[in-house]
């Protein structure tokens, strides 16, 4: 796996009951999944040369994120090296340009968009619709509310391009809620659908998902996961696949972002469904047939643990263990830095007020905004 973060780390451990030998490339050796990975080569997978080396003895490449230059995959997969997912279907998680146009090309709905050159062109987006607001992202490099900026004047529209990259702008779009859809997918094609979820966002970055999406219409949940089962298959994607979407107050679902790893919105399946996304990610790879992905309770909700200046965990367990024996605690072995995603809480069961509550406080306590 290329990348140490929390996601290799998760990675692993639903590979240690199939006799998976895991071997990381991470950039340094306190990463997350350095930690507790024990073939970890420490470089950077940017240099060929050092992808190359590290590739040679795998039976099978892949990834906690999508930044390894495309051209790099090409060159392994030239070596005789399976990468999965492969470039083909890579870029459409690399380049927000490239997957805007794909999808439009295999008829999924999307926010209004185009690539545009300078301020100005921005403005006369804008204007060929609604107006500003207008969003605009760097097409490549951007993640958690990194890379997006929502601009309310041509004056404004400046500061993304001072990076030197190609920009889209897309319309605002007035949205109810954010959903996922997580599906899962083989070389030889079977594929998974998780239910779909809301996932909550703060300041850019995911802070609690409920599974299933509460008061979701039922042919809208359907379309959503069709919708991801599609990209998945016209994209070519091998592993795991998360489709953020709006639901708008029409009542449609549009494609937001695309994420062909494990995502912070499948997190509730390492308690909450029968296979967990990891699980199924390192089945997918492997291509060992698929884990059945439905819920084992009515409702799973997980909160993000962020850094907090409360670096104490053995007396937060203490009092989160024992206010709730129920409770899943996963904490990814990173320095506590405010803001940081340091962990997360899983809870579940039969009703959902409980369950937020539960994760809630547990994730608050952990953070040490709460305290008591």
């Amino acid at each position: 796996m290329v990348g140490g973060g929390q996601l290799a780390r998760m990675t692993h451990e639903a590979g240690i009951p199939l006799g998976i030998r895991f071997k990381l490339l991470s950039d340094t050796p306190q990463d997350s999944a350095a930690q507790v990975v024990n073939d970890v080569v420490v470089g950077d997978y940017r240099d060929l040369d050092t992808l190359r080396d590290f590739a040679r003895g795998c039976d099978v490449i892949t990834f906690d994120h999508e930044h390894v230059p495309t051209e790099h995959l090409r060159a392994l997969e030239a070596d005789g090296i399976p990468v999965r997912p492969g470039p083909d279907a890579l870029v459409h998680a690399q380049d927000k340009g490239v997957m805007r146009a794909k999808l439009t090309a295999i008829g999924v709905p999307c926010p209004r968009h185009r690539i545009v050159s300078d301020p100005d062109d921005v403005a006369a987006f804008a204007a060929e619709g609604e107006g500003f607001p207008v969003v605009l992202k760097t097409v490549r490099g951007g993640y958690d509310g990194k890379g997006v900026w929502v601009v309310h004047s041509v004056e404004e529209a400046a500061e993304p391009f001072r990076a030197g990259v190609a920009v889209l702008a897309e319309e605002k779009v007035d949205f109810v809620r954010e959903l996922a859809a997580n599906v899962v997918r083989s070389p030889h094609g079977q594929a998974v659908a998780y239910p779909v979820v809301e996932s909550r966002q703060v300041n850019g970055v995911c802070d609690t998902v409920i599974a299933p999406a509460p008061d979701l219409d039922e042919d809208l949940a359907l379309r959503a996961e069709e919708m991801a089962l599609t990209i998945a298959k016209e994209l070519g994607v091998v592993g795991h696949l998360a489709v953020e979407l709006f639901q708008t107050r029409d009542g449609r679902v549009l494609v937001n972002e695309l994420a062909m790893r494990p995502h912070n919105s499948g997190h509730w399946t390492m308690d909450g469904a029968i296979t967990s996304q990891f699980a199924n990610h390192v089945r997918a790879v492997l291509d060992l047939p698929l884990g059945d992905p439905r819920p084992r309770a009515k409702w799973t909700v997980m909160v993000n643990v962020l850094g907090g200046d409360y670096p104490d965990m053995y007396s937060a367990y203490l009092h989160c263990m024992a206010r709730d024996p129920q409770l899943k605690i996963h904490m990814y072995g990173k320095d506590v830095k405010p803001g940081r995603k340091v962990g997360h809480v899983n809870t579940y069961g039969d009703d959902l007020d409980d369950v937020l509550e539960r994760a809630r406080h547990a994730a608050g306590y952990l953070r040490g905004t709460i305290t008591e």
